[in-house]
């Protein structure tokens, strides 16, 4: 296991070298000029010049991006444009935002897709059935911006019943601690702060985890068939064990690889930046952030951003692979 991870983490450097190349290169072939972003429509050749100077645009490329590939290995991802501000500094303050998002949406997407795809598989052609599988094709094709928007009208605005955007009511304190605000309001003990939070929560995550809960259904239902065809199971039903203990204890446990699979990739994706759904309800996190960043041609926090979000990939991509031998015994990493 300890060999399979350090090869795990050389071709995650790789990985993460190739996308700073990239993203380096490509973010300077978009249209726009971040100089002029900063000194204006109106500035003067000579105001322009000066700008790019003092953000080493002015360098040949190959040199900005040693520059910034040297500042990088050492943990700096630079200063944005826009604010100022260390990049490494405003991601980390933005990644409780996107985490929590994230959790909240892959917990609904397994707590609804989970059980249907398993009904589904065990009730094979029923009604029930087609109809997970008809309301999963309508997940899955569903736009999140148009979802989100839906959501807002119905829930927030005509019944009022939940917020329509942030992390939580302006009449509402709390001391960022840890910046993860359901673990802060714990911490302070403030109950308002923390039902408020979980409120706020609620409808981006059922947006956002739409997609990945149709997918993960899904996928369940068809490994699911997969494994009750299986010799081992006609043995666990012919010695006479109930029905619910052969799915819950041998056909699901060895339906788990794909399903971790799925539901990994998707967190994974979710963490990387949620960008339509933070934006329609204005959630501070780093897929809004990236936006803010593209429309001001921000290089710094582009190119910062993108490397952070390939990295979490990445982390989230092995601890799935690493689970797998937890949950199947017969995988080894040799």
């Amino acid at each position: 296991m300890r060999n399979y991870i350090i090869r795990r983490a050389l071709n995650l450097l790789l990985v993460l070298f190739i996308v700073s190349v990239l993203i380096f290169l490509l973010i300077r072939l978009a249209p726009g000029d971040p100089a002029r972003v900063m000194a204006g429509e109106h500035a003067s050749p000579e105001a322009l010049a000066a700008m790019r100077k003092q953000w080493g645009l002015d360098k040949p490329i190959v040199e900005q991006y040693i520059i910034w590939l040297g500042h990088a290995l050492r943990g700096d991802l630079g200063r944005s444009i826009q604010s100022h501000e260390s990049v490494l500094r405003e991601l980390l303050l933005r990644f409780p935002n996107t985490f929590e998002l994230s959790l909240f949406a892959i917990i609904f997407a397994l707590l609804i897709g989970l059980p249907a795809g398993i009904i589904s598989a065990v009730k094979r052609y029923s009604i029930f059935d087609y109809g997970s599988m008809i309301l999963a094709l309508f997940g899955v094709s569903m736009p999140v911006f148009w979802l989100g928007i839906m959501l807002l009208m119905i829930f927030g605005i005509e019944l009022n019943l939940l917020p329509i955007g942030g992390r939580l009511s302006v009449y509402i304190s709390l001391k960022p601690i840890t910046h993860f605000y359901l673990i802060d309001s714990l911490l302070e003990l403030n109950f308002p702060a923390f039902f408020d939070a979980i409120k706020h929560l609620i409808l981006p995550s059922i947006a956002l985890g739409t997609i990945p809960m149709a997918f993960i259904a899904r996928i369940t239902r068809s490994s699911m068939l997969d494994v009750l065809h299986q010799d081992y199971i006609r043995t666990a039903r012919s010695k006479g064990l109930a029905e619910s203990k052969v799915i819950r204890k041998h056909a699901l446990r060895n339906a788990l690889i794909p399903i971790l699979t799925a539901a990994g990739t998707e967190f994974a994706l979710l963490m990387g930046g949620a960008i339509l759904t933070e934006t329609v309800f204005s959630w501070p996190g780093i897929g809004t952030y990236i936006v803010q960043a593209v429309n001001a041609r921000d290089y710094p926090a582009v190119q910062g951003s993108v490397i952070f979000v390939a990295l979490l990939i990445s982390i989230v991509n092995l601890a799935v692979d690493i689970t797998y031998a937890y949950v199947d015994p017969r995988i080894h990493y040799k």
